[in-house]
């Protein structure tokens, strides 16, 4: 049986997206916290704690991701994360960010491989004593997918977790096909259990991809599910019909307003990220593009509450 994973997306797929994703959807095997980058301070800031607490997880099998090109002070995260608990964390190699890349972090790791190995000797080493598990979301490369070949054996020296790869180059951010050539050779040729992540964004896509590679027995999604929360109940054949789908999404919707509303965060910042989960959520909607414009231009939470009471 396959196993499924929500994607970390950096501001989006926080505790109050996850929980509420995990409540009204069919729940994920393993759900990934957007990445922290380590900081000198001794403890996590108030945000960060609220993303990793065990209590605001509850019944979520969560794994922070870590993105840091420097040993010590990813050692230094890890320490934090194990103290509330967590034994299986994730490092970022995958991140196309022009802001992330331009420090060397994220895929702009993957350009510096011999730093990239001296990275991962630094932080097994200082995990050896302890029994905290480590993955890595990756892409094949900065440039160009050549660069995965050495890539790959590079991580085939240490005992990951589990290797999950988008099988892209960081230059193509989230633009071309992936490689499923090159995903092909990393499933192969891994010494680590393979995770495939990239553009499932339907049923029948994945059920290409899944016949495709028959070995492969874990499938991250992330846009997909923003799309469609209802995807993975697609990919299982558990999807209720339209009605019953929509009244998911809306008290899926209601959920997430009021969890933010919660936080303090006010009705222009609430509009903010209702807006952002628009995005891409809008897609499900095709034939609505009215009432998405609406929801677009609303700049009053009644106004933007109308139009979707109008589209839902």
């Amino acid at each position: 049986m396959a196993r499924f994973y929500l994607a970390p997306l950096e501001g989006i797929t926080t505790q109050i997206f996850r929980n509420a994703y995990h409540q009204h959807f069919c729940p994920m095997d393993k759900y990934f916290t957007p990445f922290f980058v380590p900081h000198s301070k001794k403890g996590f800031s108030t945000k960060e704690k609220r993303e990793i607490l065990p209590e605001n997880n509850a019944g979520l099998f969560l794994v922070p991701q870590i993105m840091s090109n420097h040993a010590e002070d990813c050692l230094k995260t890890i320490d934090k994360l194990l103290a509330y608990g967590y034994k299986e964390i994730n490092l970022n190699m995958g991140c196309p960010s022009k802001t992330v890349v331009s420090k060397g972090r994220g895929s702009g790791f993957l350009a510096f491989p011999e730093e990239l190995d001296r990275f991962l000797d630094g932080v097994f080493e200082g995990i050896r004593d302890t029994d905290v598990r480590l993955s890595v979301k990756t892409r094949l490369g900065k440039d160009g997918p050549e660069e995965f070949f050495r890539i790959l054996e590079i991580y085939n020296q240490y005992p990951l977790e589990e290797l999950i790869i988008h099988p892209r180059v960081q230059k193509d951010f989230y633009k071309n096909e992936p490689n499923l050539e090159l995903f092909a050779y990393g499933q192969e040729n891994s010494k680590s259990p393979v995770c495939y992540n990239g553009d499932i964004f339907t049923a029948e896509k994945y059920e290409k991809i899944q016949k495709l590679f028959p070995k492969v027995s874990a499938f991250m999604l992330g846009r997909g599910i923003l799309m469609d929360p209802a995807l993975l109940e697609r990919i299982k054949k558990e999807a209720g019909d339209g009605g019953a789908q929509a009244g998911k999404i809306r008290r899926f919707h209601d959920k997430l307003c009021e969890e933010y509303r919660a936080l303090g965060m006010g009705d222009k910042n609430v509009l903010f990220k209702m807006k952002e989960i628009w995005c891409y959520l809008g897609k499900s909607f095709p034939g609505k593009e009215k009432a998405l414009k609406k929801i677009r231009k609303a700049e009053r939470f009644d106004r933007y509450e109308a139009a979707v009471e109008e589209l839902l």
